[in-house]
């Protein structure tokens, strides 16, 4: 895969192995600014890859070492997301800057790019996230615009459950300790609610807990429980 190096000097040691794979988008005004600032010493920020709205990928923290690119986060029970993930970047203006779709070259780069992490480092499918599952109080990104559906159909992310599932009718109450057996930080209810409608109801981002949401949920969670997915 043709990459071109360009080295942070935001990194450090990781204190465990790699098992989550996590997705941001840059929210900068184009590529050579969220590259150079990610390359500055002053950033305090990094991240292992970044994939430019053309499909070339930079590599910038090499994947044994600690990117600096989750901040502070949760994943089922890890608090140091960064020491655990690797992190992708992809070029894009993000909510603040003029969200738009992810063109098809770059989404075909990040596929492609996904694929072979997952495969080396046999991350599941159930951990590879967007860093506003991580952090769902503080962040948006990749958001719901994000082509989630075709890293599902290679097997790489989670796949949206289907139509016509069965609400369990928890309380709201239930629907959170799922949501938290799940994964996600729940300590800010609402913004935990609009995360997981971000990543699996992105048509309808409302902070709601309503049917559709227990139900995409519970499927969700047999799933994992079967063994369908991981």
């Amino acid at each position: 895969m043709d990459m071109i190096w360009t080295p942070s000097p935001n990194f450090d040691e990781r204190k465990s192995p790699v098992s989550i794979l996590v997705m941001h988008y840059t929210g900068m005004e184009d590529a050579a600014s969220a590259i150079n600032w990610l390359a500055n010493a002053d950033a305090r920020v990094s991240a292992h890859y970044v994939v430019t709205e053309d499909g070339q990928i930079v590599n910038m923290v090499r994947e044994e070492d600690r990117a600096w690119h989750a901040g502070r986060g949760y994943w089922r029970g890890i608090e140091d997301v960064n020491s655990a993930s690797i992190g992708i970047e992809i070029v894009n203006p993000g909510h603040e800057w003029g969200y738009v779709p992810f063109p098809e070259e770059q989404m075909d780069a990040v596929t492609r790019l996904a694929a072979d992490i997952v495969k080396r480092h046999h991350i599941t499918p159930s951990n590879v996230i967007g860093h506003s599952d991580l952090a769902p109080a503080r962040k948006q990104d990749p958001g719901e615009l994000f082509d989630w559906d075709r890293l599902a159909k290679m097997g790489i992310a989670l796949k949206r459950p289907s139509k016509n599932l069965f609400d369990p009718i928890w309380t709201d109450g239930g629907f959170m300790l799922a949501l938290e057996r799940f994964g996600y930080d729940i300590t800010a209810e609402k913004d935990a609610v609009v995360a997981f409608q971000r990543r699996f109801r992105p048509e309808n981002i409302d902070g709601v807990i309503d049917g559709e949401c227990r139900a995409i949920l519970l499927a969700l969670m047999l799933d994992r429980e079967r063994g369908v997915t991981k």
